[in-house]
């Protein structure tokens, strides 16, 4: 298919009406389908009665002919989507309000030329993602998704043919479309803090949706972070004295950036992000703390900041922008304040562990380039709680009584830093 296909959108609306009460019905439109690169059912969505199931045994990948893949998703009923590309990687991005994966695996979908993963899950609240990711450059030859209209189901049906990297390249990109995506955030004066003012923590429990973290078996990342945020913050409310707030309280994708913006929008006092990887090499175990610095401590931090900024190729972000210099230097006259704070912090929080029953690492502060430690007015730590790829640290993180522990540790340690901050900040003010 020619390059002007991808020039335009897709528009597609579910025929499906829902009754609620006598007063009630709710009639859905059915757009016709415009070629483009970007495409899809962008509408501004009306209501729909329930979340399309996906059909697995109807839904998989196809080779089609000369090298072409082709994917068919079989929906329990039709929703607004689209499709764009996105390169370096090149990966291939469907978007859809909503769909309920339910118990579907890549596995499921078979495999196809051209493609070598699939993953899908929740992108933000109301919204779901799948990606091909591709081995070479492929255009979107066609996309469609075909109604039934008797019995409201619904199929997409994408082909993805060879192309060329030049052409792949300059018609990717993430498109931009109010109606899809959430506004820029308002920018309001802060106000400012007195010194009895509730200390406010942002706690980031790593990944989220369509991004697991580190997987053991059927345990995910995710999954264990966000508990463990969860129980920390109902810690530190019960201690008084603190405000938290949660970079995601369900299982969506936030991004590394808008993690950092969350805490600049509730004007954070503290910023930890919570983690537990895997690695493949040595025997790591035990908790760790990062502070932010562009020149990993070691080996093993360097590789591991990469691997979790990598975590945003799946939503497209593109973190390589660069500062101009004004703001470099603004960034660093911050940072200069920041920094000490934020190592401070990062010992304090190892001395509140070592007073309990939770082991750590053997060389516990550590610095690498994590993107979302970059927030330079906000002390910002990373804690590796354990590794997964450890048994005793897997086991750990699964038992209710170490997390306790581990929750009561680093309360005692923000309790302890934040004393000889206020104190140390009134001395410096003075």
């Amino acid at each position: 298919m020619r390059r002007d296909f991808l020039a335009g959108v897709v528009a597609l609306w579910a025929a499906c009406g829902a009754v609620l009460g006598a007063e009630q019905a709710i009639a859905q439109q059915l757009g016709a389908q415009q070629t483009g690169g970007q495409q899809g059912g962008a509408q501004q969505d009306a209501a729909f009665s329930a979340l399309a199931r996906v059909e697995i045994a109807d839904s998989g990948l196809s080779e089609g002919w000369r090298g072409a893949a082709q994917l068919r998703l079989a929906l329990s009923q039709g929703v607004p989507w689209r499709v764009f590309t996105l390169d370096a990687p090149r990966r291939v991005v469907l978007d859809f309000r909503e769909v309920d994966w339910g118990a579907l695996t890549a596995a499921d979908l078979g495999a196809a030329e051209g493609i070598s993963a699939v993953r899908f899950g929740t992108y933000r609240p109301g919204w779901s993602r799948m990606v091909l990711d591709l081995e070479a450059a492929m255009t979107v030859e066609a996309a469609e998704m075909a109604i039934d209209e008797g019995r409201g189901t619904a199929v997409l049906s994408l082909t993805l043919a060879p192309g060329n990297a030049a052409d792949f390249a300059a018609a990717a990109g993430a498109p931009y479309d109010p109606r899809w995506d959430l506004p820029a955030p308002a920018v309001a004066a802060p106000e400012e803090k007195t010194d009895w003012a509730a200390t406010v923590v942002v706690i980031d429990p790593g990944h989220g949706g369509i991004d697991p973290g580190a997987e053991r078996g059927t345990v995910q990342e995710k999954d264990l972070m966000l508990s463990f945020a969860r129980e920390l913050r109902d810690v530190l409310r019960r201690t008084g004295g603190f405000e938290v707030v949660l970079t995601r309280d369900a299982d969506v994708f936030v991004s590394l950036e808008g993690r950092v913006a969350i805490a600049h929008q509730h004007q954070a006092d503290v910023f930890i992000s919570l983690h537990a990887d895997s690695v493949s090499q040595g025997n790591a175990k035990g908790a760790t703390f990062y502070t932010l610095s562009e020149e990993a401590s070691d080996a093993a931090s360097a590789l591991l900041a990469e691997r979790h900024d990598r975590a945003d190729i799946i939503s497209g972000v593109d973190l390589s922008g660069a500062d101009d210099e004004v703001t470099d230097v603004l960034l660093d006259l911050a940072r200069m304040e920041t920094e000490p704070r934020t190592f401070k912090l990062a010992q304090s929080l190892v001395g509140g562990l070592k007073d309990s029953t939770v082991r750590l690492n053997s060389k516990p502060l550590r610095e690498g380039a994590f993107s979302v430690l970059k927030a330079a007015d906000v002390p910002s730590v990373l804690v590796e709680l354990g590794f997964m790829s450890s048994k005793q640290d897997l086991a750990n993180l699964k038992d209710p009584g170490w997390r306790a522990a581990m929750a009561a540790g680093l309360r005692d340690g923000l309790v302890a830093w934040v004393a000889e901050d206020k104190a140390t900040r009134a001395l410096v003010r003075q």
